[in-house]
């Protein structure tokens, strides 16, 4: 774990202490550092230059079974000693849940890998650099083609936080994360038609960012590709789901899988463990513990150690995402998957989730449909996550003879969420961690398009 000054866990221990002389049963305590910066550029012109920093300390108090949380930005000692106190009063009035409590002290973690979240080399990045970085992705993305006539503006942005947790059960952890990323929205026009696209990189490490003219270069080819739609009339096709679309696709996943919606009975993956819900296929995994993931982390916002856990095992559901109050109200374990933030009770969330990369290129995934769409954006928001039913406007090139032809807008794609996944006939090679949550390219056997 990152070594730095004492001052976070200081602050925890400080909370903790007051809790229990105020007679609290049980405590735990959070304090989050943030500091970030961007620049933002449009048409070569500095647009914004941002700083910020914030402190913020987080308690939760118990009274038996009973609990109140708050958060404060007052870090002095004479403001946190009658902050506590006040939560402390606060839970000895609330209605106690049988479920609540703190998990025991020998589900805590014991170790704390570094999982190289934090990279120095953000520090010596000036406003100038930043705003230098955004313009070079602008200018690249906008030099692909004259068609490129404007551009929502390139961003290049760093930040970095400090955490430390601390329990009444005995632990204490902390560590360091940075981030680093760069976008870019550039404008295509052809007669009276107008076009936009978009795309990104981030990373923890400064070093493993992608270049920023290749972002731009990636987000014109991406916005040139949208011109000259052409409507397709509505029918059932093959649809194969770009990695960003696919994505999409496993956040619905684990938003089923975590403990939240199936102890409110909200999933349409409730009582279906071990039961085939996808492809044999298809395998996914969440690992809060991937050296450098967008969403490691040592412990989780409970002090247990992080860890893989393989969610979907060749189409089989094997395991739920559970922090220790969904697992007890589930009469189960927790899976390590409690995240917080400063001011609330944890809850079950994906740390690093992705689908096991396949064997097909997203070539030959394309090559293999005779009449389909490739989908690399989508919108609208017709999914039901207790039934699973899925229905999303999309858009993307149309396939004929294997063979990606024209673009395609304004058509609505449908189906069920679990018929989706057990219809995956194809996973693409291409699995690439971008963010907290990727896939690989997907091909669905069958579809219904809605078109002209």
């Amino acid at each position: 774990m990152s070594t730095h000054d004492g001052s976070t866990t200081d602050l925890v221990d400080l909370a903790l202490e007051t809790a229990r002389s105020a007679g609290a049963s049980d405590a735990d305590a959070v304090y989050v550092e943030w500091t970030s910066g961007a620049a933002l550029v449009r048409l070569g012109e500095v647009e914004t230059v941002k700083m910020s920093r914030e402190r913020r300390l987080g308690i939760r108090c118990f009274a038996g079974k009973a609990s109140a949380m708050a958060s404060t930005a007052d870090l002095t000692g004479d403001a946190i000693e009658p902050f506590v106190r006040s939560v402390v009063e606060m839970a000895s009035i609330v209605a106690p849940d049988p479920d609540s409590g703190l998990p025991p002290a020998s589900d805590l973690a014991a170790d704390a890998p570094e999982l190289a979240l934090a990279d120095e080399a953000g520090d010596s990045i000036s406003p100038d650099d930043r705003v230098r970085l955004a313009t070079r992705c602008e200018a690249a993305a906008l030099g692909v083609d004259p068609r490129l006539t404007n551009s929502e503006g390139a961003e290049f942005s760093h930040s970095g936080s400090r955490i430390a947790y601390g329990s009444s059960t005995g632990f204490r952890g902390r560590y360091r994360t940075t981030g680093y990323g760069i976008s870019v929205a550039p404008v295509a026009t052809d007669g009276d038609e107008m076009q936009r696209d978009s795309w990104s990189d981030s990373s923890r490490a400064y070093a493993r960012l992608a270049e920023p003219e290749s972002v731009g270069r990636i987000a014109a080819d991406r916005t040139l590709r949208r011109l000259n739609a052409k409507k397709v009339p509505t029918q059932t096709i093959p649809v194969v789901f770009d990695p960003i679309s696919a994505a999409s696709l496993l956040r619905h996943l684990a938003s089923a899988v975590c403990g939240g919606a199936l102890y409110h009975r909200a999933s349409f993956l409730l009582d279906k463990m071990g039961e085939q819900v996808a492809s044999p296929d298809v395998t996914v995994i969440d690992d809060g513990r991937l050296e450098g993931g967008l969403a490691s982390r040592p412990f989780d916002g409970e002090g247990l150690a992080t860890r893989r856990n393989v969610v979907v095992e060749d189409g089989r559901l094997a395991s739920y995402l559970l922090d220790s109050y969904s697992a007890r109200k589930l009469g189960m374990s927790s899976t390590a998957n409690a995240s917080r933030s400063v001011g609330d009770a944890p809850g079950a969330s994906p740390t690093n989730m992705y689908m096991a990369a396949g064997e097909h290129s997203a070539q030959d995934i394309i090559r293999s449909v005779d009449k389909g769409l490739y989908v690399t954006s989508l919108s609208g928001f017709g999914v039901n996550g207790v039934t699973g039913d899925y229905s999303r406007g999309a858009g993307g090139l149309w396939i004929e003879n294997g063979e990606l032809t024209h673009a395609v807008e304004e058509v609505t794609i449908a189906g069920n969420l679990l018929d989706m996944f057990r219809n995956i006939e194809m996973v693409g090679s291409d699995l690439e961690f971008r963010a907290g949550i990727c896939a690989p390219t997907l091909l669905i056997g069958q579809m219904m398009l809605a078109g002209a």
